[in-house]
């Protein structure tokens, strides 16, 4: 089944489950309700498989590449369980968040196209590109006391959420992907997920002056994939690029727009979470490498006391985009649980 059958449908769950307001300060109970449920509906087999202890060190075993994967796949749910697993995933999202997820599930189907027209390969492209290969884990016991965490992670596709004593605590790694970056082909032609991480960071790079530029400006050529790459645990990178205190108000005003466009995936008090946290973080910087113009192999990362972002898009003739959003200390919620963990394991 398609996922973007399971776009809408999922999110009346919350309004049963939660007849009050979806943006009251309860992102953590709702989770928990959804995954009790979610989990319920499954066989003991697949639950099995979907189900991890807190501290398994598959918890932060992440990646965003096509490649075998723990957890329970929604191709092998129920239409009953696969939209429970679509009702979770929006406990974590915004609106604008859910519609990049599952649009991105949704371009594996462009993807066996383009690649399965030889019918001899059909087989072997559609068990790699496939919309229902995305992958639900659920790490402890979803409760209000103690500590537990969730995933949906396929290719392109990494979200991972961390709660404690039912507050949310942590929603990084979280990472989005876009390949093609552009249909150029077929009925959606000219659909671009990702389009707006892009034209913001041009938007804002073309914004700059020579004299801000220079220190902007890290490398004449793009690297070949984020940086950080999905490692376990990221520190800031260097050099850093340019402060914001050395913008103006007009650039100030596109950067700030450009990190809400990362953090307004996320369902809208996780991101006001992390927009005070950034705040009181002091400068953040921002830097490019590559062409300016659109169709050149580009990258930029923005990053400030406690979190980065990562932009490339390079690969395919610069149109496969990779994104994420780290924490340096916070990524699977470590500086808040390290305590907790500690005496628990």
């Amino acid at each position: 089944m398609h996922p973007l059958r399971f776009f809408a449908v999922p999110l009346l769950a919350l309004y049963l489950v939660f007849p009050g307001s979806l943006h009251a300060h309860d992102a953590g109970a709702q989770m928990s309700a959804i995954a009790k449920i979610f989990l319920a509906a499954l066989t003991p087999e697949q639950k099995s498989r979907a189900a991890f202890e807190f501290a398994d060190v598959e918890r932060e075993n992440w990646h965003f590449i096509p490649r075998e994967r723990k957890g329970l796949s929604m191709k092998e749910m129920t239409p009953q369980q696969r939209l429970l697993a679509h009702a979770l995933l929006n406990t974590g999202l915004g609106l604008r968040g859910t519609a990049k997820a599952v649009t991105i599930m949704s371009l594996e189907e462009v993807l066996f196209q383009i690649e399965g027209a030889d019918e001899s390969k059909r087989a072997a492209v559609r068990e790699k590109r496939d919309p229902e290969k995305y992958f639900v884990s659920i790490f402890g016991e979803p409760a209000d006391k103690g500590a537990w965490g969730w995933r949906v992670e396929g290719h392109h596709l990494s979200l991972n959420f961390t709660i404690k004593d039912g507050q949310l605590l942590r929603v990084t790694p979280a990472f989005m992907g876009s390949n093609p970056g552009e249909i150029r082909q077929g009925p959606l032609t000219g659909l671009r997920v990702l389009a707006v991480e892009e034209e913001m960071g041009r938007e804002l790079v073309k914004s700059l002056t020579p004299d801000q530029f220079k220190t902007a400006f890290v490398a004449t050529e793009a690297p070949k994939e984020m940086i950080t790459a999905a490692e376990h645990k990221v520190s800031a990178l260097s050099p850093a690029g340019l402060p914001d205190t050395s913008l103006d108000e007009k650039q100030k005003g596109m950067l700030t727009r450009l990190i809400d466009e990362y953090l307004e995936r996320m369902r809208p008090e996780i991101a006001d979470e992390a927009r005070a946290e950034i705040k009181k973080g002091g400068p953040v910087y921002f830097a490019w490498a590559g062409g300016k113009e659109r169709g050149e192999p580009h990258y930029y990362r923005v990053q400030g006391k406690t979190f980065l972002i990562e932009y490339d898009n390079t690969q395919n003739e610069a149109n496969h985009v990779h994104s994420v959003w780290r924490s340096f200390d916070g990524d699977f919620g470590r500086d808040l649980l390290g305590e907790h963990v500690k005496q628990a394991h």
